[in-house]
């Protein structure tokens, strides 16, 4: 039986530069680029400082920087601080989240590459009529 291959970055551990593999999982700090070809994982406590692409990325620690992926899902101890982009994107309640977020179909697609003043406007429900109280 074969056994799967993570990549890991163990919690004692210091790294700058780039990272590439096909799963990865980061418990210590890394500074630069991380590129998973399948799953990301960034364990609770990790500190990353990074530009990360990955088919798919789970968070649970602190990441400072760019963050595309398929499917995205920040844990409760997340905290994310840069823009996200992703085609699918779960927030956990407690859950830190401070920057741009471009999620849907649109997000990983050629439409993704749109500025903002391009896309269509959504209409907001006119207001509600106030009911006059009756006696």
């Amino acid at each position: 039986m074969a056994q799967e291959e993570i990549t890991l970055v163990d919690a004692h551990a210091d790294i700058e530069g780039k990272l590439k593999g096909r799963d990865i999982r980061i418990l210590g700090r890394l500074r630069g680029e991380i590129t998973a070809a399948g799953r990301l994982v960034l364990g609770q406590g990790c500190k990353v400082e990074a530009k990360v692409v990955a088919e798919a990325a789970e968070v649970a620690g602190e990441l400072k920087g760019d963050l595309r992926a398929r499917v995205v899902t920040l844990a409760e101890t997340a905290q994310v601080e840069g823009k996200v982009d992703a085609h699918k994107l779960v927030v956990r309640e407690g859950a830190r989240l401070n920057g741009a977020v471009n999620a849907g179909e649109a997000a990983t697609g050629p439409a993704a590459a749109k500025p903002a003043a391009q896309a269509a406007a959504i209409p907001l429900p006119p207001p509600a009529d106030k009911e006059t109280p009756r006696a």
